[in-house]
């Protein structure tokens, strides 16, 4: 087995020295869970009786005890392209279930929200909290008592790593993540992007770019960039949580059927009752989570997870941070380039070698640890190989010994670059992100005057009157989870794009988010502390000389200390009443930072722990 590279196994060790008593703590809880109350067998008959009632066909089976209960959580709805499948999964899942003795139920469902249906809305301000919602509901489901193992059915953006929050609370549980696959291939990424700018300079009309956008969405399916929906696909490979190689097989083939087909006969046999228990609150631990970040960093993965890894990571009672992401990003190198990082899609990614490729060569030179517990049958090696079908049965290629197109995959001998793209900007302005793996090197230094906004659509309007036309630092404030949910700042990818491309030296700095599929525009992002409750980027002023540097890792506002110890912040916008941002006032005002998770459900869970 290949040594493992010093930095992930130093990383990784402080990571469980810091986490030793919340996962101690942890540990202890899913234990009694299993054994003092969360299982059937603890059922009085009353209760027992509701939970069969209308089971049908499986209703002995489930009285009896005698075989595994899977409790099935699904996030569907025919809204979201990529949740659009999962309509006629439980009905499959419970067919396959009764092929090995088992028994399958509905446990409950969780919401999908769509964030490329809200993007720029007044609805995004209730998406990063719909995480905390869907680990709400997910626990909800599982609460029941009546299951010994579950899958859950989740694929987008927040709706993965909610159901992983959730599901975790429930870590005695063996459970399996099935995804439902990217759509076809459309529109070409970069023809999209080209129409997207050409439209914010007013060029084309909106029956062109609605045009553009229906070619690129057009069917059942993730999203075939590569932004945060993809990249929890890939997080769930390199953690071991999908049947391997189960990421990116489209929808509606037969191979993706086979695929969920055998996570329900592999959750079945990896049950309490038997010789290969595999719960899934072991599966994730330290090594698991460090899997992630640098499966995150190797393929330019979106910079949502700097937000969704600690929280996941938090709620199995294991606390990792930006200093931890930004020094494995030193060593990790980039090995994908796929949109907006690239040229190519998802579906190019995968039949290149996709995340087999990735899995192998990262294992292949010590930058992941193999010795973890996955749903497979051995450990993370079995992640390095590719499905297949052959006479209708499912099977597994072996690990691939070379990408199949080296624009897409390359090995850590010829990378992309030499580091994973994902660096701690750090200053008087605070902390936060900035996501190099799309930029420009001769954009990672940006400095230059700022014009400061409170919200995008003021942004917007600068942009159109001609009032950015200059070298400038974009300040977007109180963007962050406390002030209106973190809602991610999409829309302004194409405007300040399309400044770049007049030969302006542009940068974003904000405590908000930008979406996964951000790319080639300087954008320091995630900053806490955020401006609401204090954070010095409410300090910053029009004009004042603000200096974005990824190559020394700063964020500073260039102003004479003595001015800006003495300045006041600014005052927070009224807050909108509008699309149910008010029923989440509770969830904004006990938030955490963003670099701890931007959780208030955790953080108010530690604080009655």
């Amino acid at each position: 087995m290949t040594e493992l590279h010093p930095m992930i196994a130093k990383v990784t060790q402080r990571i469980a020295l810091r986490s030793a008593a919340g996962r101690r703590r942890y540990l202890d809880l899913i234990e009694r869970g299993r054994d003092a109350g969360t299982n059937r067998q603890n059922l009085a008959c009353g209760n027992l009786a509701h939970g069969f009632a209308a089971s049908g066909e499986d209703k002995p089976v489930i009285r009896t005890g005698a075989a595994m209960n899977i409790g099935i959580v699904t996030a569907y709805n025919d809204m979201l392209s990529a949740h659009q499948p999962y309509g006629r999964y439980p009905e499959a899942i419970k067919l396959a279930a009764r092929e090995v003795g088992a028994t399958a139920q509905v446990a409950g469902g969780v919401p999908a929200m769509c964030d490329g249906v809200t993007q720029g809305l007044a609805g995004m301000e209730l998406s990063l909290f719909s995480r905390d919602t869907i680990a709400l509901s997910t626990a909800v489901a599982l609460s029941h008592a009546m299951f010994e193992g579950a899958l859950m059915l989740g694929i987008c953006d927040k709706i993965v790593p909610g159901l992983l929050m959730g599901a975790l609370r429930f870590g005695h549980l063996p459970t399996i993540f099935v995804p439902s696959g990217p759509m076809p291939s459309g529109l070409a990424n970069k023809e999209k992007q080209r129409i997207r700018q050409l439209y914010a300079q007013g060029k084309v009309g909106r029956e062109e770019l609605l045009e553009s956008e229906s070619a690129s969405y057009h069917g059942a399916g993730t999203c075939t960039f590569y932004g945060t929906a993809n990249t929890n696909q890939m997080m769930m490979e390199v953690m071991g949580l999908h049947m391997p190689g189960a990421a990116f097989v489209n929808p509606g083939t037969k191979l993706r059927s086979e695929l969920t087909r055998a996570a329900v006969h592999r959750v079945a046999a990896i049950g309490w009752d038997g010789d290969d228990y595999r719960p899934l609150g072991h599966c994730v631990d330290e090594k698991a989570i460090v899997n992630a970040a640098v499966g995150l960093l190797a393929t330019g993965g979106s910079t949502n997870h700097a937000i969704h890894l600690p929280a996941i990571a938090r709620a199995a009672g294991i606390i990792i941070d930006w200093t931890d992401l930004a020094e494995l990003s030193r060593v990790v190198p980039l090995l994908a380039r796929v949109y907006p990082n690239g040229a190519d899609d998802v579906n190019a990614f995968h039949a290149a070698g996709g995340m087999a490729w990735i899995i192998t060569e990262l294992l292949g030179n010590g930058l992941l640890h193999r010795d973890v517990l996955t749903v497979a049958r051995a450990d993370l090696i079995d992640y390095g190989r590719m499905p297949r079908l052959e006479n209708d049965a499912l099977m597994w290629d072996e690990p691939p010994t070379a990408p199949g197109d080296d624009a897409i995959l390359r090995p850590v001998s010829n990378p992309f670059s030499p580091d994973g793209g994902m660096t701690l900007l750090a200053g008087n302005l605070g902390r936060c992100i900035m996501k190099t793996s799309a930029v420009d090197a001769s954009r990672h230094t940006i400095e230059a005057p700022a014009r400061v906004f409170s919200d995008q659509d003021q942004v917007m309007a600068a942009f159109k009157a001609g009032e950015l036309d200059r070298d400038v630092i974009v300040v977007v404030r109180f963007q962050g989870p406390r002030a209106n949910g973190m809602p991610e700042l999409h829309k302004l990818t194409p405007p300040l794009g399309v400044l770049q491309d007049k030969g302006f030296k542009v940068a974003l700095v904000t405590d908000g988010r930008m979406s996964g599929a951000s790319g080639k525009v300087p954008a320091a992002i995630h900053l806490s502390p955020e401006a609401l409750g204090g954070g010095p980027i409410g300090k910053l002023r029009d004009g004042d000389l603000v200096r974005v540097c990824a190559v020394t890792g700063t964020l500073e506002a260039l102003v004479d200390p003595a001015d800006w110890d003495a300045r006041e912040q600014a005052l927070a916008p009224p807050p909108p009443f509008d699309t149910g941002r008010e029923l989440f006032a509770l969830f904004r005002q006990h938030s955490d930072l963003a670099e701890a998770g931007a959780s208030p459900i955790l953080a108010a869970m530690d604080a009655e722990a």
